[in-house]
Formats: C-alpha cells, sequence, structure tokens
C-alpha cells in the first residue's frame, strides 16, 4: 500500500481491522496527546494530527454526546493517513 493511504484504504485490504479501529477512538478519549499511535501491523497514525485537521471531531470533543463523540472520532481515523514505521 502506498504512503499516502487512509486508513479506510487500509481497512479495505484487511491492514487494519474495526477493532483496531475502535482502539484507536478509544485512544483519543482516553488521551488525546498519543503522538505517534501503533495502528497496525507497522502503520503508525499520528493522533493529534488527525484530531487537529477536522474541525468536526474537535467540536464533538466538546459535546457530552458519546455516540455522536465516537463517529466523528472514528470519521476522522478512517480519512486519517497513516505512516509505515
Amino acid at each position: 500500500m502506498a504512503s499516502n493511504s487512509t486508513v479506510s484504504d487500509l481497512r479495505k485490504v484487511s491492514e487494519v481491522t474495526d477493532d483496531e479501529i475502535t482502539a484507536a477512538v478509544d485512544a483519543v478519549l482516553a488521551d488525546l496527546a498519543s503522538k505517534a499511535y501503533p495502528l497496525a501491523k507497522g502503520w503508525v497514525l499520528d493522533l493529534v494530527a488527525a484530531i487537529a485537521g477536522h474541525k468536526a471531531s474537535q467540536d464533538a470533543l466538546l459535546t457530552d454526546w458519546d455516540a455522536y463523540k465516537r463517529n466523528m472520532l472514528r470519521t476522522e481515523i478512517l480519512l486519517a493517513h497513516p505512516v509505515k514505521a
């Protein structure tokens, strides 16, 4: 896979699982300071940069709606571009 692939692209070719994406969402909710999050099979995702580039995810973190937060964070993680470590 090319280095400009999104997490969604990696999910489609089974490089990343749904459980690993859910774990990344949990990591953001637990500690947004996670810069180099080990996603899967040598792929690393900068969670801070992913969220910083997505205003809707930033806004979602300020709400009390857990399902909305999770959906917005999952969307942003799917759109993010991890790098191969």
